[in-house]
Parts: structure tokens; C-alpha cells; sequence
């Protein structure tokens, strides 16, 4: 069986063409386009119309690659710009009207609980507790479990273009704007900060984009190269905290010039770099499992289960 599952991200839109297997899954296809639908109108809870354009270009490209493999298993998933957005319900039924998809607009908490499906089909967890994030646009999930299941888990609408249009207005941003940002961490977090003392993760896994594009720099600098079909990468805390010195003192142009950055994400990894840092004075963890897996990978997670039983010769 074959399905596509598309993540209409607040920054990014993802595509993934599969194959299902009772026991995992074979990609045909996977692609990201920096939409940026949260760009321009975000903080005013609405998507704007150049957002809007850019959205509807994407989805015909993903339309044709769909009906050019057959695939008619189309799972689109959208969050938290469109969740929060008063224009958000119009933008989905136009979706369907244009396209024919069928857009589920899905919670924080059903995000939060994806991206740790996501997280564990990748290999990241073992034996110990976890406290696993993933930086959104829009919004930060977080949640505390382990291999076996979830403790607890939240989402937060504190994402990478919320935390840019609030604090980081110069470039490179200034030391007090980085500690602004850090007044309103301490202060949005609370429930997270309670919850990490109740629990005590003993190990931070970080889920796809900003952590994919650090770990990306960690192996340019010292000359690694991902093996294909690894899904696992290890950063350890001395090296992350190098990168984010570099990300904070420097502006754009030298931030594009670190090998192993992307355009899609110069802007964006400044204050997602600040989170993790913030995140890390938390935690007694020397290293940062970084999972290439995420929330459409929890989709897909899903999906193997549901398939499962239906082939079994019980």
C-alpha cells in the first residue's frame, strides 16, 4: 500500500511518498518547501494572501507528484498557523475546493503525540526518560516519556516565526533581546519546568528541522558525512553550544556562509538556538539525540499499526 502524507508546517511543508510494511515503510519520495505561511501575518493570527499564494503553489507541485505515483491514501495534516489563524477554516476549504484534500487541523496535543510516534520509529529512545521537542514555526511541542510511553506533553505557541517577529529585530540580535527571550521562556514554560522536575528526563532528543540542520553543521565542521538511511545523529552539548555562540554573534551573511546551513532556516535557527540553549541549563544531558523523524513519520507510525492486523493470519 502506498500513501502520502503532507505536513503543512508554520515554516515548512513536507512531503513523503511511501510504501507501508507491516513492520516499517520505504520512501519513494520526500520533499520541503519554506512556504513560510506564517510570514507576514502570524502574529496577527492569519494567514496572509502572499502566504496564502505560496501555499497553493506548493500543494499543486505535491498534487501532481501524488497522482503521478497513483497514490489515492492523501493524509494532509495542518498546525498551529493555521490552527490559530481567523482565516484558517476559509484557507482549509479552499484547500479541498482547489485540490480535493482533505486537511485535518489537528491540536497541539495530537501534534505533541505524533511527533513522539515520529521519535520512537526512529530509533532515538532505550532505557531511559526523555524530555523530546520539536521547534516549530508556530508552535514547540514537548514531551516527557519514554520507549514505552508518554508521561506528559504539551504544546506551546512559541515557535521559531513567533520568537523572530517578537525579540529578534537586530541582526546579529542583540544580547538583550536574547535575554528578553529568555524572560518570556521562563515565563511561557512554567508547566514544562514543573513537569521536568516531577519526571527528570535524563536524556533531550530533538525531532527534525532546526536539530537536523545543526547536526548538518556539526558534521561539515568536523568533516562526517550522514550515512543514508540513518535516522539517528548524535550532538554532543560542548559542540551545540559552540554553534549557538556562532548563531547569536553573527549576522545573516555569515550565518549562510557555515557549512552545513540552509537558506530555509538562517533566519529562524537564531532563536530556536536560544530554546535549546534554554532548554539545555534544565537538563543534565552532555549530548542531544537528534531525531530525523517527527511528526510525519508519527503519520506514517500510525498508519503501520492500523495495517498491521489486517495482514496478520490471526
Amino acid at each position: 500500500m502506498k500513501a502520502a502524507v503532507i505536513d503543512l508546517g508554520t515554516n515548512t511543508f513536507h512531503l513523503l511518498l511511501v510504501q507501508l510494511k507491516e513492520d516499517g515503510f520505504e520512501t519513494i519520495y520526500k520533499e520541503k518547501v519554506p512556504v513560510k505561511i506564517g510570514q507576514g501575518g502570524i502574529s496577527h493570527n492569519y494567514i496572509a494572501s502572499d502566504a496564502q499564494k505560496r501555499a497553493f503553489h506548493t500543494l499543486k507541485h505535491f498534487k501532481h507528484l501524488i497522482d503521478g505515483e497513483g497514490i489515492n491514501q492523501v493524509f494532509v495534516f495542518a498546525t498551529s498557523a493555521v490552527r490559530n489563524a481567523s482565516n484558517g477554516r476559509e484557507f482549509v476549504k479552499e484547500v479541498k475546493r482547489q485540490l480535493d484534500f482533505e486537511v485535518q487541523v489537528i491540536s497541539g496535543q495530537e501534534e505533541a503525540q505524533l511527533i513522539y510516534e515520529g521519535i520512537k520509529l526512529s530509533g532515538s529512545l532505550n532505557g531511559a526518560t526523555y524530555l523530546m521537542m520539536d521547534i516549530g514555526g508556530g508552535s514547540v511541542e514537548f514531551i516527557i516519556g519514554t520507549k514505552e510511553e508518554v508521561l506528559w506533553k504539551q504544546s506551546f505557541e512559541i515557535g521559531g516565526q513567533r520568537m523572530l517577529d517578537l525579540f529578534h529585530y537586530h541582526d546579529p540580535i542583540l544580547p538583550e533581546e536574547v535575554e528578553k527571550l529568555n524572560e518570556y521562556l521562563q515565563e511561557k514554560l512554567g508547566p514544562l519546568i514543573k513537569a521536568v522536575a516531577q519526571f527528570q528526563p535524563t536524556g533531550l532528543v530533538g525531532a527534525s528541522g532546526t536539530f537536523d540542520t545543526l547536526t548538518d553543521m556539526y558534521f561539515a565542521a568536523t568533516q562526517q558525512i550522514k550515512q543514508k538511511g540513518q535516522q539517528v545523529f548524535n550532538l554532543p552539548r560542548e559542540a551545540f553550544e559552540n554553534l549557538d555562540q556562532k548563531l547569536i554573534t553573527q549576522n545573516k551573511t555569515e550565518r549562510l556562509k557555515i557549512p552545513g546551513m540552509i537558506a530555509m532556516r538562517v533566519d529562524m535557527i537564531v532563536v530556536a538556538s536560544c530554546l535549546i540553549s534554554f532548554i539545555l541549563d534544565k537538563l543534565p544531558v552532555n549530548n542531544i539525540i537528534c531525531s530525523n523523524y517527527a511528526l510525519k513519520e508519527g503519520v506514517i507510525a500510525q498508519l503501520i499499526q492500523n495495517i498491521a492486523p489486517v495482514n496478520s493470519p490471526d
